[in-house]
């Protein structure tokens, strides 16, 4: 069995990003989003209560989700010869409760064993962290064996520009010096900025930019699902959210 996560705030090594000082309050570092709660990209997602008056495509369902995290659970433990010295991180706030899922799911596959698992919130390591509106911050807990040698699988789950997983992969610097770093998304969407690819994708869905994805994850139990919604059109109440320039792509 494996410790439970210790917090982990960014270290000096980086001031220019604007690290909270230590001391200061951190939200509950590992919700359950609740029913009906959006949980996706940030430059996609529809107002909270919102999405129920939209018309969108599902593109995954609930039982289509739980089968994508067995056989990526199944992919990882292959690639990997074992989990035995995997470390599964969720990215703040819509990967933890994918990266919790998936490692449950590997464990199971590799005799019950509980898998080393943590998040990040990498807000600040973002290259757009000037230009985004000030919101609070999440908490950032890894595992107490730490990443050092280990093989540590981020979880997002939508995978767009590659921004946010620059931003994972330099938090880690901060954190330790993995053997290995793999990326696990529920949805590649397409329209990379930055030369990123995941390891493990769920479901690759072509998208035109004006569309967006919207990921509902309520819970082991609750109605989770992935939807593809159009763009917002002329007069729409949602294009100044979808448009914003400060909420740049993931």
């Amino acid at each position: 069995m494996h410790d439970q996560p210790r917090p982990v705030r960014p270290t000096h090594a980086r001031p220019a990003r604007g690290h909270r000082p230590a001391g200061q309050g951190a939200e509950d570092p590992s919700p359950i989003p609740r029913a009906g709660h959006p949980v996706g990209e940030s430059v996609d997602q529809p107002d909270s209560g919102a999405v129920d008056h939209l018309v969108g495509r599902t593109v995954l369902d609930a039982a289509d989700i739980g089968r994508v995290l067995t056989r990526v659970a199944h992919e990882v433990v292959e690639r990997n010869r074992g989990a035995a010295d995997v470390v599964v991180l969720g990215i703040q706030t819509r990967g933890v409760h994918l990266a919790r899922r998936l490692a449950a799911t590997i464990g199971s596959l590799t005799g019950g064993t509980a898998l080393p698992l943590g998040w990040l919130d990498v807000s600040l390591y973002r290259d757009d962290v000037r230009l985004r509106p000030a919101r609070s911050l999440s908490e950032t807990s890894i595992p107490a064996g730490g990443v050092d040698g280990s093989v540590v699988v981020l979880v997002d789950d939508v995978l767009y520009s590659g921004r946010t997983a620059r931003a994972a992969l330099t938090a880690l610097d901060d954190i330790g010096r993995p053997r290995a770093v793999q990326l696990a998304v529920l949805v590649d969407r397409g329209h990379r900025e930055l030369p990123i690819r995941a390891d493990y994708v769920g479901k690759n869905l072509p998208t035109s930019r004006a569309e967006r994805v919207y990921v509902r994850a309520a819970g082991p139990e609750g109605d989770d699902a992935v939807l593809l919604l159009p763009g917002p059109g002329p007069g729409s109440g949602h294009a100044a959210r979808s448009t914003h320039p400060a909420r740049g792509p993931r």
